[in-house]
């Protein structure tokens, strides 16, 4: 149950206490989308905040020490909420919080809630242990965990009615997830190795000679350092295509979509330099210089300097 106070939408208790502490858990977790979603006016940082919330819990899943079996019942389980939710069968006085918020979200906004059902199937990829040979094996992989949060976001967002290439906001919203989500596996190279996990794609790996993925030493004659600038070069692109979106949001919106890529692309910017930085432990930018980053966003500053330097890029 909402009222409505000046032109906005106001939550009722129950429904305010459920977005309090998706709040919580975006903020305590979230370490680098939480800069941007801070940028949003309330009805749409508390809708954030509620995929936020959603997603984390099945990434926790995926990420936990239950075993595969486990782990795949309690993903159908979320699947079965995710169900109710679009069914309209949760209401303020449901126990589940995150359930509570998310559905308040999908009564006010158009978000295309099947996209969470793809984010479970790619968990459910994690769980099954799949490899990938080919960049389009790890493409569609990606659309699944990073893709499909660009587009339920775009369903918060919203964009300009009639703003020429709206048609193409949730082709770039994917977009943009794909570069942030080949970022996360540059970052996390190495995490994920102690896991038993290669993203990247073995034909990839093959070409530079680094084995089957990085759960030991390095083959005799690698080129890790040529591997990840290969792999940063894809991810620029993929950033150079997603950045089209920003001018297709509203202000505060761009501004929250430009302090997240911000933050990654500055990462992209570090591994860049350091390549094997990422093997030995967890590439990451400080607080403050996230700050400065959603600033900068605010301003459209860090945007239009990205741009400029992709097309110097491109004309050299």
């Amino acid at each position: 149950m909402t009222v409505t106070v000046e032109g906005q939408h106001q939550p009722s208790a129950p429904v305010q206490a459920a977005y309090s502490y998706c709040e919580a858990v975006t903020g305590q977790q979230a370490r680098n989308f939480a800069y941007g979603i801070r940028l949003l006016p309330a009805e749409k940082r508390r809708a954030m905040s509620a995929l936020y919330a959603f997603s984390r819990r099945v990434d926790d899943i995926g990420d936990g020490t239950l075993a595969p079996g486990e782990k795949k019942e309690r993903l159908e389980a979320t699947r079965h909420l995710l169900d109710r939710i679009r069914s309209d069968k949760v209401d303020e006085d449901d126990t589940d919080p995150v359930a509570v918020a998310l559905a308040d979200s999908a009564r006010r906004f158009p978000i295309p809630l099947d996209g969470l059902d793809e984010l479970i199937d790619g968990v459910l990829m994690d769980v099954h242990g799949a490899a990938y040979e080919t960049w389009d094996d790890l493409k569609a992989y990606c659309r699944c965990v990073a893709g499909a949060i660009g587009r339920l976001s775009l369903g918060v967002f919203g964009t300009h009615p009639g703003a020429p290439g709206a048609d193409r906001a949730p082709e770039y919203a994917d977009t943009l997830g794909l570069a942030l989500q080949l970022t996360n596996i540059l970052r996390d190279v190495r995490e994920d190795a102690e896991n038993g996990r290669t993203y990247l794609p073995a034909d990839d790996l093959a070409k530079f000679g680094c084995g089957d993925g990085f759960g030991g030493p390095l083959p005799e004659g690698s080129d890790f350092a040529g591997l990840v600038h290969f792999e940063v070069r894809r991810a620029r692109a993929l950033f150079a295509e997603g950045y089209r979106l920003l001018p297709l949001l509203d202000r505060r919106s761009g501004a929250c979509v430009a302090a997240m890529a911000g933050i990654y692309r500055r990462l992209l910017d570090r591994i860049e330099r350091d390549p094997e930085a990422v093997l030995r432990g967890r590439v990451s930018l400080p607080g403050r210089e996230k700050a400065y980053v959603a600033v900068r966003g605010l301003s459209g500053l860090d945007t239009r300097h990205v741009a400029r330097r992709d097309v110097r890029r491109r004309t050299r």
